[in-house]
């Protein structure tokens, strides 16, 4: 790769707790380079290869919004969970940090209204009012404590959920349902985190095609 000597700044060190190789998240001691555009990289300078895009430790572990939709649902690591990843991957280059559960709804398809539900699911912080709405393969992981997520932190549930019929009863259906989950599992303002929205992706008749499938 070419950048003209006044687009970087080489022959800059780091002693393995600032930068990570973009494509193993091995920490990485050693000389680098940045760009001017804040990009960094392996070497004194451009010319000494083979060179390997850098990024920050703090990449890992971005800070969560504190505004926005986001805001409720993202899960934030505790000071003590990340310094232990940091620490640990500092310590053992071959380390790969454990991930987070996310954000990642199961949006119903047309299989699905024509079987008038389906399944969403859910994990809660173990110990902490925050949940997360998320998808199968990570409710899976989570509840067969698969060792490359955080199982250990996180309780997973999964709720039945009416999709099709008399919109009332519909609503009726769901919230005796999440209802019954919460009082189950003692899962403390779960209706307030989906906002009592009892319908949600309803709708009142079956398309014909997924192209007119049009959510509430």
């Amino acid at each position: 790769m070419y950048y003209p000597l006044s687009q970087i700044t080489p022959n800059l060190y780091t002693n393995g707790e600032e930068y990570v190789i973009a494509a193993t998240n091995a920490p990485y001691a050693g000389y680098y380079w940045k760009t001017s555009q804040g990009k960094f990289f392996t070497g004194k300078n451009p010319q000494d290869t083979p060179t390997q895009k850098l990024k920050s430790v703090e990449d890992l572990f971005p800070a969560p919004p504190t505004t926005g939709p986001k805001a409720a649902i993202y899960t934030e690591l505790s000071l003590k969970e990340t310094e232990n990843i940091i620490y640990s991957s500092i310590k053992n280059p071959n380390y790969k940090p454990v991930q987070i559960p996310t954000y990642s709804p199961n949006i119903p398809i047309l299989d699905n209204y024509k079987l008038g539900e389906y399944i969403r699911y859910f994990c809660k912080k173990i110990n902490e009012t925050i949940y997360l709405e998320t998808d199968k393969d990570t409710y899976t992981r989570l509840n067969n404590k698969d060792a490359t997520i955080q199982y250990q932190y996180y309780l997973p549930f999964n709720v039945p959920w009416q999709l099709t019929g008399d919109k009332e009863q519909v609503f009726k259906v769901n919230r005796n349902i999440v209802e019954l989950t919460s009082k189950n599992l003692r899962l403390t303002k779960f209706s307030d985190y989906l906002q009592n929205d009892f319908t949600k992706y309803y709708i009142e008749t079956i398309p014909y095609t997924p192209s007119s499938l049009t959510l509430r």
